[in-house]
C-alpha cells in the first residue's frame, strides 16, 4: 500500500512540475528541489554521516552524475510535453535496463542476462513510444522525424535513469544506504550547481505555486518517497517492487486527466498501453534486484 502512494506521488508530480515552470527555469528548479531533499535526507540519516568514509565519496559521485542527468532531462522535456506523456517515457527505464545488462561489462552480479522476452519488451514499448509521441496523422514511413523536442529530451532522461539503478546495483552493496542515500543527493545537487551557469539563464519568481511545487517535490516526491521505497523492497521482491511502481504513469495520466483536462487519442492510448504491456513483459522475468528511475534497490533477502 505505501508502494502505490508512492507511485501515486510521483505520478502527481509530472502535472505539479508542469505548472511549477511558468515560475522558474528548469535546472533551477531541479536544483532547488535537490537542496531540499538533501537536507532532509540529511536530516534523517545523520548517525550514518559520521561514519562516512573516503571510498564511499567515488560511488557516491558516480549515482549522482547518472540521477543528476536523469532529472535534468527529464525537466527540461516537461517543460516541452505533456505530464502523461513524460511520465509514460519516464517508464522506460524498466525496459531499458535489462538492455543494458546484456552488456556483460554493465551488468551488475544481482541481474541476471536478459532473455529474449525482455528485449520483445524493449521493441513493444519502442513501438507504443512512437504512437504515443507522434501527431495523429502522421504518416508511418515520418514516424522518427515527427517526435518532438521534448519527448526526445524525455528520452535521454529514461536513459541517464537506466544507468543510475545500474550504477547503483553495482554500488549500494558496498554502501551503507543512509549514507548512499544523502552522498547521492549531495553530489547531484553539486553537479547541478556548477552546470547551470553554462547550460541555462536562471528565471525564477517566487509564488505561491513554485513553493509548493518545491516542498511536494523535495520532501514528498524525494526524501520521504525514498525512505519508504527502501523499507518497503526490504520486505517485497525487486520484481513485485517495479511492477508496482510502473502505476506510476497510470497516476500521472489520472492527475493530468483532472487537472490539466488533458486527453489521448486512440493512437496515444494505444502507444501509452503498448509501453505498459513492455514494461510488464520485461519486468514480469525473474532478473535479480533493480529498483526505479528514482531510488536505489536494495538485495534481495
Amino acid at each position: 500500500m505505501l508502494l502505490i502512494l508512492t507511485a501515486a506521488i510521483w505520478g502527481s508530480t509530472f502535472v505539479v512540475v508542469k505548472g511549477a515552470l511558468r515560475d522558474v527555469s528548469p535546472l533551477l528548479f531541479n536544483l532547488l528541489r535537490m537542496v531540499i531533499a538533501t537536507v532532509v535526507l540529511a536530516a534523517i540519516y545523520h548517525r550514518d554521516l559520521f561514519r562516512l568514509k573516503r571510498s564511499y565519496l567515488a560511488g557516491g559521485a558516480v549515482v549522482g552524475l547518472c540521477l543528476a542527468a536523469g532529472y535534468s532531462f527529464q525537466t527540461a522535456g516537461l517543460a516541452r510535453t505533456t505530464p502523461a506523456k513524460s511520465a509514460f517515457i519516464t517508464g522506460l527505464i524498466v525496459v531499458i535496463v535489462p538492455l543494458l545488462c546484456a552488456v556483460p561489462i554493465l551488468r551488475p552480479a544481482t541481474m541476471r542476462r536478459p532473455s529474449l522476452s525482455a528485449f520483445g519488451g524493449a521493441v513493444m514499448a519502442f513501438g507504443g513510444i512512437l504512437l504515443l509521441t507522434t501527431p495523429a496523422h502522421t504518416p508511418w514511413m515520418s514516424l522518427l522525424g515527427s517526435i518532438n523536442a521534448g519527448d526526445l529530451l524525455t528520452l535521454l532522461c529514461a536513459l541517464g535513469f537506466s544507468f543510475h539503478v545500474v550504477a547503483l546495483a553495482h554500488i549500494s552493496p558496498r554502501l551503507p544506504l543512509g549514507a548512499l542515500a544523502v552522498l547521492q543527493l549531495a553530489f547531484c545537487t553539486l553537479i547541478m550547481a556548477v552546470a547551470l551557469p553554462a547550460f541555462e539563464h536562471p528565471r525564477l519568481d517566487l509564488s505561491p505555486r513554485l513553493m509548493i511545487a518545491l516542498l511536494v517535490t523535495g520532501v514528498l516526491a524525494t526524501a520521504v518517497a525514498f525512505t519508504v521505497q527502501s523499507w518497503a523492497q526490504q520486505r517485497l521482491s525487486a520484481t513485485r517492487t517495479a511492477l508496482i511502481l510502473a502505476l506510476e504513469p497510470v497516476f500521472a495520466f489520472l492527475t493530468s486527466y483532472f487537472f490539466y483536462d488533458e486527453r489521448l487519442s486512440t493512437r496515444a492510448s494505444l502507444g501509452a498501453l503498448l509501453i505498459l504491456c513492455g514494461i510488464g513483459l520485461t519486468e514480469l522475468l525473474p532478473m535479480g534486484a533493480h529498483g526505479t528511475a528514482h531510488e536505489a534497490p536494495l538485495p534481495e533477502s
